[in-house]
């Protein structure tokens, strides 16, 4: 392969990945839009700079594969195997990190549910503190009290009953 077809194919693909990395961009800040604000802005920054890096390495790495084909220290198909390697580099790399986002994320989730069930606790002693202070009963205390009223009435009736039976005997 010809050293100008090496660097039109380099130049094309690192423009292929600066509009991958940006058409990524907009789904993940699509994706994160229904999420927690602080969090998903926090991911989403996370994840364009990680894309900004690896489009930057790869820019590099093309560059330096220009330069060795331009001084004739490097063959084009020598060039081409450690551009494979490089790439199999990069996907190892690129599972980890998929790895390690999903072990994070996984870890924010559980974070939130413990949060949420804090944050629910705190607000439901706060709506009972104030039902309490407005003198408001509470779904509990209108059960019991309800329960109080029927036992007592049962009393009433067997006292009743009992009253009726010493008159008539």
């Amino acid at each position: 392969m010809k050293a100008k077809t090496m660097k039109k194919k380099a130049r094309r693909a690192g423009a292929t990945v600066r509009k991958a990395a940006q058409r990524q961009g907009r789904t993940v800040g699509a994706a994160t839009g229904a999420a927690a604000g602080s969090a998903g802005e926090v991911l989403r920054d996370t994840w364009h700079s990680t894309l900004v890096t690896l489009t930057a390495a790869e820019q590099e790495v093309a560059k330096q594969v220009r330069l060795l084909l331009k001084r004739n220290r490097i063959q084009a198909k020598d060039a081409a195997g450690m551009l494979r390697e490089l790439g199999s580099r990069a996907e190892v790399e690129r599972r980890k990190a998929v790895k390690d986002l999903e072990g994070r994320l996984s870890m924010l989730q559980s974070r939130m549910q413990k949060e949420r069930k804090v944050v629910g606790e705190a607000m439901g002693e706060a709506v009972t503190g104030a039902l309490a202070r407005l003198n408001i009963p509470s779904r509990h205390e209108v059960k019991e009290l309800t329960k109080k009223v029927d036992q007592l009435g049962a009393k009433i009736d067997d006292f009743r009953k009992r009253a009726a039976r010493r008159v008539r005997g």
